[in-house]
């Protein structure tokens, strides 16, 4: 059984599903669904549409260096069966699947951070103006570094009657 990988998304594509579009110059590509088979013939970039991994990777929302994805690389070269062989690769694959889920993880948390970070201050900021719904009057009065200082400006009535009203 062979899984193919969807030229646009990078999905994968299990046999018996997808479409195969063949180009004049024999170039195959693969597609997952018809929403990628019609951005395809749209020619939109993957780089560019956000739902695709070429998207998330290229803009640091996917790991995209990791030594576990080494393991998921095609080979076209054909292995002997060797039970004890078999039997140790099913058990790398478990620990190998572990590791990349940690890893994983621990990139969101990363990525998380500077979110986190920005929120607070946002936060803050918007606490710091309005203040006054959050105290009461009461404590307002009483504490007046809670309230912002009121500007005064004085406006001479003789100023004030020189300049005529504009329409």
């Amino acid at each position: 059984m062979r899984i193919e990988k969807c030229w646009f998304c990078s999905s994968t594509i299990y046999p018996g599903h997808g479409i195969q579009f063949v180009r004049n110059d024999a170039k195959i590509f693969r597609f997952c669904r018809s929403k990628c088979h019609k951005n395809f013939k749209m020619k939109r970039n993957p780089r560019k549409v956000k739902w695709t991994k070429a998207y998330r990777r290229l803009h640091g929302k996917d790991m995209t260096q990791d030594s576990t994805f080494e393991f998921e690389r095609k080979r076209n070269r054909p292995e002997r069966y060797d039970r004890n062989l078999t039997e140790n690769t099913l058990k790398a694959i478990k620990t190998i699947d572990k590791v990349r889920s940690r890893r994983e993880a621990k990139h969101i948390e990363t990525r998380k951070k500077g979110k986190k970070a920005q929120l607070m201050r946002e936060a803050v900021k918007e606490l710091e103006q309005s203040i006054s719904l959050v105290k009461a009057p009461s404590v307002l009065k009483e504490d007046k570094s809670y309230t912002l200082p009121k500007i005064k400006v004085k406006v001479s009535q003789a100023e004030a009657k020189n300049q005529p009203m504009e329409e």
